[in-house]
């Protein structure tokens, strides 16, 4: 099966960090966004995957061919954000005839893989959610079986969200139904969405059943970057020590950091090359190389390259910016 992961988004609600990073670049507990999606394909065996870029593509193809030689990756390119569903069109020459799993680029999942492509039919991956306007839901019948799909609806009709995870079977009725789209120029709140791609598959007699996710980590905003910062230290963690600073755990540390008389943790991801002197950060990002002295940060994202000296609470600071409070 071959994986595709679009990534071409321009992730303006994580501005300062998105003007110099792509959004799934940005670290989160240790990695970027979408080293651990590809860390988690490349554990449940699949090894052939497809990446759709857009805004700063290079720096994603620089990524993931530095640091998975072991794997084979193509690279399509969305030159116009005109949604999902264009993005998804792209790759279709990669496609092959070929089940394919469709996975975004910028969400993070607890799910049994397995579960989800070992089904002779398409699978959706879904969650129960309290406010299902936000989202793309679907309707299913008694056998489980999707009946219909509604991109974020006005009404109560369902609660069960579309999280971003899509075993796809026919992937040359997807190419079709997508083409179909563009080409009668079919949009839903102005862009070619997936799921009416999926729903005219729906029509000519595909089958898709859903499945459930037990975690679903957005990872779109500052807020919930640091929410899954935090669980995904509580899910891996591992015990770290340091000489003259104390580590209150969950926490990662990259061993290229240098923390000196500070209170690390808990839920702190402390980035390769980042220098901690004289201070506590707890429930905050490091990012690369950037320096935080004398200061108290929580819930903060400190972007790479940057330097922070003086005492705060909250900040949110892009790369190679300099704050002091003197």
């Amino acid at each position: 099966m071959k994986a595709v992961i679009p990534v071409a988004g321009v992730g303006t609600r994580m501005r300062p960090h998105t003007y110099s990073l792509p959004k799934v670049l940005l670290n989160v507990a240790g990695k970027p966004i979408l080293g651990h999606i590809i860390d988690a394909l490349r554990d449940f065996g699949i090894d052939d995957i497809v990446i759709i870029t857009g805004y700063k593509g290079e720096l994603v193809e620089e990524f993931v061919l530095k640091n998975y030689p072991d794997l084979k990756f193509e690279f399509c390119k969305q030159d116009d954000m005109l949604g999902l569903g264009h993005a998804i069109l792209q790759s279709k020459d990669t496609f092959n005839n070929e089940p394919i799993l469709i996975i975004l680029g910028d969400t993070i999942f607890d799910i049994d893989l397995k579960a989800t492509i070992s089904s002779e039919h398409n699978v959706l991956a879904v969650k129960a959610v309290e406010d299902p306007s936000r989202f793309g839901v679907v309707l299913v019948n008694q056998k489980g079986e999707i009946q219909k799909l509604v991109e974020k609806p006005k009404e109560m009709i369902s609660n069960l969200a579309i999280v971003g995870i899509y075993s796809i079977k026919n992937s040359t009725l997807l190419a079709e139904c997508l083409e179909y789209l563009v080409v009668n120029d079919i949009k839903t709140r102005g862009e070619y969405q997936l799921t009416d791609a999926l729903q005219l598959m729906i029509n000519k007699g595909e089958i898709f059943e859903i499945c459930y996710v037990d975690g679903w980590f957005d990872c779109g905003k500052p807020e919930t970057l640091l929410s899954t910062n935090e669980y995904l230290l509580k899910r891996n963690h591992v015990p770290i020590e340091l000489e003259d600073s104390i580590v209150i755990p969950p926490v990662f540390i990259s061993d290229s950091a240098i923390i000196t008389n500070s209170i690390i943790g808990p839920y702190a991801t402390i980035s390769d090359g980042a220098i901690i002197t004289n201070s506590i950060i707890k429930d905050s990002i490091i990012s690369f190389n950037a320096v935080v002295k004398n200061s108290l940060l929580r819930k903060s994202i400190i972007g790479s390259d940057a330097e922070v000296k003086g005492t705060f609470s909250k900040l949110n600071v892009g790369d190679s910016s300099q704050i002091i409070n003197k």
